[in-house]
């Protein structure tokens, strides 16, 4: 039972997503507090702490958090999500629901226990991030075609990565979707485009479109 579940919650908000295919959607986002990796570009560096204690919830709070929103678009978030292992019962529980779960989720993390309802973004760190010998690239065998890969792309030194790592697991035929997405600030959104129009592979560029329509280091949006 859900409200038997305790969770260390840094925020829950609505917004609009802002990345991947849903991008430009209203969504509901859980955000759960602490990550193992420190990724130089991180953008959400109040989440990272695995010790500081947030906000102490449970399943059934954050549930009636979340129905308090006309949307059955739900994102887990961090932070790292799936480092809470009471986040499977949950995941399980919103499918349950009919709720269109997605877990934003950081290539280390095991995703193996994710329901198969739900879609997973797994993010495959590249060498500017300093964590992509943390890549835990078991995980790609519990993709599905709904699931998508992430790239957090800093130079052409990341896109030469991505497109390697995507060779070499055969990540086309794996899932539908492999995102390039700039890290804000690091990379022209044109000279990126072109890296993406000349490559050989099936990419989709993307940007975190809620960076331009708020403030980009604001919380909650």
């Amino acid at each position: 039972m859900i409200e038997k579940l305790d969770f260390n919650i840094n925020e829950i908000f609505y917004s609009i997503q802002g990345e991947g295919t849903r991008a430009g959607l209203p969504c509901i986002f859980v955000r759960l507090q602490g990550c193992l990796l420190r990724c130089v570009w991180c953008d959400t560096p109040y989440a990272l702490e695995r010790k500081e204690i947030v906000s102490m919830m449970t399943g059934k709070e954050i549930a009636d958090e979340v129905s308090k929103y006309d949307c059955k678009f739900l994102m887990f978030t961090g932070g790292e999500p799936l480092e809470q292992e009471n986040i499977f019962p949950l995941i399980n529980y919103f499918c349950d629901l009919g709720y269109d779960v997605v877990i934003e989720t950081n290539g280390q993390a095991d995703v193996s226990k994710v329901d198969q309802r739900a879609t997973k973004i797994m993010d495959l760190k590249c060498p500017d991030s300093l964590m992509h010998k943390k890549n835990n690239y078991k995980n790609i065998d519990y993709l599905n075609k709904n699931d998508e890969v992430k790239f957090v792309v800093g130079s052409e030194k990341d896109f030469n990565f991505a497109e390697e790592i995507c060779e070499k697991y055969n990540l086309e035929e794996k899932v539908n979707t492999i995102l390039i997405s700039p890290v804000f600030g690091k990379i022209e959104l044109n000279d990126l485009a072109e890296l993406i129009k000349k490559s050989k592979h099936r990419f989709r560029m993307q940007f975190q479109m809620h960076k331009y329509i708020w403030e980009p280091n604001r919380k909650g949006v």
